[in-house]
């Protein structure tokens, strides 16, 4: 990808990258702890905020950008869940957002004073289907009400903003409409309305900092709805198109650091007098994730390169995300076949880095959905849902 200041950006990120060593990652996975000293180091750096435009103090990058920056964390060995949030948001807020939300909240986010880390759509009984959210925004007054339980809000402990989906409007014939973005301002809800936010943590097969949120009574002034009231999951994808791009990187960086770890170890580890890579058993397979990754990193150079464009990049983001993620997970089992006992001993990092990216199979969207989105919308078959 010919672009100006990749390659400085990426050295850049590694650089900062190399701070945090496997030690650190090891330690925050084992005790579930927030990485929050590699996240303000990131802060201060400004790699958080290089979406946000320069008039607002921000790198006025790009999604392209910005994908790679969340590639090198987890080439490194970190994992960019602890703020990629802050990256994929951007694509709504900065698209659809009012200039007086963009002119109050984008330049502290771009000096690190502000975090939007927290994106709440996701609810238990809804699942994949975001148009049947139940979760309710009320107008009175100046204000909206939203009441309702989300079960899957990561990092909003540790964020200052958050977005949040909520229903407007009855579902009608056109499922998209009656869902309203709203920005949150979370700093003001624990200081006026504590009450009105429940926050339960989720414990997961690895480190996430997840929540199930309750909102009860929760007052969110109208004039932070983002873009056009019952219009919201319109507003969404633009999110959701940035976040699969990002999180393609991310399993793109999980891939990389697969193979490289697989290949070093089994070109120095010797049994039977020879070392194990000079096994067609051990080299095929690690061939065969490495064409897989660089292949899915063509495709999420294409679906950023779209998204920065202004174009349309739905099949593509989903594209980019589903060949990603089966990549990654290709080149995770190699690696952990590759170290064989090895691989399942805390010190090599593998077993937690495989348990990491068996993620980007399931989420942001799951494979199998992104498979009926490309028959129906790109093949034109008929829908099964």
């Amino acid at each position: 990808m010919d672009r100006p200041g990749l390659d400085a950006l990426r050295e850049r990120t590694r650089a900062l990258c190399a701070g945090f060593p496997d030690e650190y990652w090891r330690e925050t996975d084992r005790d579930r702890r927030y990485p929050q000293e590699f996240v303000d180091t990131l802060t201060a750096a400004g790699l958080l905020s290089v979406l946000v435009p320069t008039e607002y103090g921000g790198g006025g990058l790009g999604v392209t950008e910005a994908s790679v920056v969340v590639e090198e964390i987890n080439r490194s060995g970190g994992h960019s869940a602890a703020c990629h949030a802050q990256l994929y948001t951007m694509g709504a807020l900065l698209r659809h957002g009012s200039d007086r939300l963009k002119d109050a909240y984008l330049p502290p986010i771009a000096r690190g004073e502000l975090r939007l880390q927290a994106f709440s759509i996701t609810e238990a009984a809804a699942g994949s289907d975001t148009t049947a959210i139940a979760t309710t925004a009320t107008r009175d007054g100046a204000d909206y009400v939203l009441d309702g339980h989300k079960n899957w809000t990561s990092r909003i402990a540790e964020s200052d903003l958050a977005l949040v989906l909520a229903r407007t409007a009855e579902r009608a014939a056109d499922r998209t409409r009656g869902l309203t973005l709203f920005l949150v301002d979370l700093r003001r809800v624990r200081a006026e309305q504590p009450e009105a936010l429940e926050v339960v943590p989720v414990r997961t097969m690895f480190n996430y900092a997840t929540n199930q949120v309750t909102y009860r009574g929760l007052r969110v002034p109208a004039d932070h709805v983002v873009g056009e009231v019952d219009a919201g999951f319109r507003h969404v994808v633009d999110g959701w198109n940035a976040e699969r791009v990002l999180l393609a990187a991310e399993a793109i960086g999980d891939g990389y650091w697969f193979v490289e770890r697989a290949v070093a170890y089994a070109s120095t580890r010797e049994v039977f007098g020879r070392p194990i890579g000079a096994n067609q058993g051990v080299a095929f397979p690690l061939a065969d994730a490495y064409m897989q990754v660089r292949a899915a990193d063509l495709m999420r150079y294409e679906a950023a390169r779209l998204f920065d464009a202004g174009e349309p990049c739905g099949a593509e983001a989903n594209m980019a995300k589903h060949l990603a993620a089966e990549a990654s997970w290709a080149a995770a089992n190699a690696a952990l076949d590759t170290h064989g006992g090895n691989g399942f001993v805390d010190e090599y990092d593998v077993e937690r880095k495989f348990r990491e990216t068996r993620l980007y199979r399931v989420a942001p969207v799951g494979n199998n959905m992104v498979k009926a989105f490309v028959a129906t919308r790109v093949l034109g078959l008929p829908r099964s849902y």
